[in-house]
């Protein structure tokens, strides 16, 4: 019995050194693997999006902006991500960075806001 206490408690103290992955190591991790269902998790209920040769959409629905990142990931092989910046002030954040695709690189801008100790995606700016 003490034994199976010991080893319970050995289990739960290094459960609790386990760093969880942030809200924004998530959304790097989808623009690097090139996951848009795992970027637009993030994203607001509505937020503006621009993506090179288009106009910028402003307001646009979670679920409208999450099929056009879609398209865009799926015309443009997304190879990598390379990180930055990544600052924080207040309840804002600012991503930035460069998206490897197969043709070319595109910068990356993104804001998000903390809601509710969620950081979700208010803009999305692809240039």
């Amino acid at each position: 019995m003490k034994k199976i206490l010991a080893m319970l408690s050995v289990i739960m103290i290094l459960a609790s050194f386990t760093i969880p992955q942030s809200d924004t190591d998530e959304i790097v991790k989808g623009l690097k693997s090139g996951n848009a269902e795992q970027v637009s998790a993030y994203f607001d209920n509505y937020l503006d999006l621009t993506l090179p040769g288009k106009e910028e959409i402003k307001n646009i629905g979670k679920n409208q902006a999450s099929i056009t990142i879609q398209a865009f990931f799926s015309e443009n092989t997304v190879k990598g991500f390379d990180l930055t910046s990544q600052r924080e002030s207040g309840v804002m954040m600012y991503i930035t960075g460069k998206l490897q695709t197969k043709n070319k690189a595109f910068n990356v801008t993104l804001l998000l806001k903390n809601k509710d100790g969620k950081h979700q995606i208010t803009s999305v700016r692809i240039s």
